[in-house]
């Protein structure tokens, strides 16, 4: 990029602008996962609207690639690359709650976390994610899995507006009633369409849950997961839990004995009474004994921020995702062969459920595209020593490959890896057709092409 280009662009914002050779620029060109050494031309820490629109026009009006980073979670690390603009969205934290209406008002960098923390002072809460530092702005566009999804739906799914930043450096807001096929595109089409700047959220009455993670033999696995299966078909709203695969982490409720070793986990959050939930839980403990348990009443926030500890900033990361209609007795079989060999405490494998207020949002109302699947599962690869890249790398292909027969096509654009934009088509599934002419719309020359792409 040229010089006088940034020179330029240091004079439109009011947020720091670091550049190579800045005292702050090693920090700043980091993201998430470390597989990704890009080397960006600028990083842009935006203060507000108006230095996202400048931030977007500086890349248009130069040519240089655009990255767009908000909580900085993509694994594929879209939130910079080698020689381009990043519009860092990270001091965009702003959450404000109106309790009349049950909304959230929130910047386009803040993290779940942060929302948690804000709106459970209300004794509110929306769909998050799993991990607390995940970004608000990606895992909406993208669609939303987390603990609420069968309660409240998708995070898309309670989203009522959104201020957006578009290609030609609008500012535009996008609704129902205004730009209504720009937000039916947001809702599940990923950062193909502009920089959200505000979301305005749907917020629901809930407080504490009753819930946590529970570990069973991999002896127990098939029952355990069959069990899960027909539980959640009828199961009441209120739960919102997934069976998973793990190593158990080094905590007081561990037996000593048994840490380092993989389980069959299960993960649970309800949302109704202890009581109802404590006879839920001994559902599952009438199929199998628990190894270990840690199974109680907590803050939403608190179960939301559970496993941030094994996930920190600095692992290598390599995830695939597959969407699911019927976890049926041969997928288990195939999960029990490949999820054994999870290959570091920080991996895991998880199935989340989808079904329940998920269903209730036809396919076409929004853009995410897989309303049919039942189930969700991510192979999340994450290690600490890049010496371990190609063999853990290939444990994550290999598992995706063999469930590949017994899921749909495509997957979960949140969970996808960077070689996965050859699928784009069946990840967006029924929708991409729509959203390419969105796309043409509203991006024809493709600027936001950082992310699990719709061509134009």
């Amino acid at each position: 990029m040229a010089l006088p280009a940034l020179d330029v662009l240091t004079t439109r914002v009011s947020g720091p602008v670091v550049r190579p050779g800045d005292a702050a620029y090693e920090k700043a060109r980091h993201v998430y996962n470390a597989m990704i050494d890009a080397h960006p031309a600028v990083v842009v820490r935006c203060a507000g609207t108006a230095d996202v629109v400048a931030t977007v026009r500086c890349a248009a009006e130069s040519g240089s690639p655009l990255a767009v980073r908000g909580g900085g979670h993509s694994v594929p690390g879209f939130g910079t690359a080698d020689d381009a603009v990043v519009a860092d969205l990270s001091a965009m934290q702003t959450v404000d709650v109106d309790d009349e209406a049950r909304t959230a008002t929130v910047g386009g960098g803040s993290t779940w976390g942060r929302v948690d923390d804000v709106t459970a002072a209300h004794g509110l809460a929306t769909t998050g994610g799993i991990i607390s530092t995940t970004g608000v702005g990606g895992l909406t566009l993208g669609g939303g899995i987390g603990y609420l999804c069968r309660g409240y739906g998708l995070s898309c799914d309670n989203l009522l507006a959104a201020e957006v930043v578009t290609a030609d450096g609008s500012v535009v807001t996008a609704s129902e009633s205004e730009h209504p096929d720009l937000f039916w595109a947001l809702r599940g089409g990923g950062g193909n369409f502009g920089v959200v700047t505000r979301f305005t959220f749907r917020l629901h009455p809930v407080t504490t849950v009753h819930g946590g993670p529970m570990f069973f033999e991999l002896s127990d696995g098939p029952a355990v997961l069959a069990y899960f299966r027909e539980f959640i078909r009828t199961a009441p709203r209120e739960y919102g839990g997934f069976p998973a695969f793990q190593i158990a982490p080094p905590l007081p409720f561990v037996p000593e004995d048994r840490v380092g070793e993989p389980f069959v986990a299960l993960v649970s959050c309800w949302t109704g009474t202890a009581a109802e939930g404590e006879r839920i839980f001994d559902g599952f403990r009438q199929i199998a004994r628990p190894v270990a348990e840690h199974v109680g009443e907590m803050p939403y926030g608190a179960l939301n921020s559970a496993f941030d500890g094994l996930v920190p900033p600095g692992l290598q990361h390599y995830w695939k995702a597959a969407f699911v209609r019927e976890l049926t007795d041969e997928a288990i079989a195939v999960h029990m062969e490949h999820g054994p060999k999870v290959p570091t405490v920080n991996s895991t494998v998880h199935l989340y459920s989808i079904n329940g207020a998920v269903h209730d949002v036809a396919g076409d109302a929004t853009a995410f595209g897989h309303r049919d699947a039942s189930f969700a599962p991510v192979i999340a690869g994450m290690w600490p020593d890049p010496a371990d890249n190609e063999r853990n790398t290939a444990w994550v292909r290999e598992y995706h490959a063999a469930i590949a027969p017994h899921s749909e096509a495509g997957g979960y654009v949140n969970f996808a890896s960077a070689d996965d934009q050859p699928r784009a088509g069946a990840n967006y599934g029924t929708n991409h057709a729509r959203l390419r002419e969105v796309k043409r719309r509203y991006d024809p020359d493709n600027l936001f092409h950082l992310n699990q792409n719709i061509q134009p």
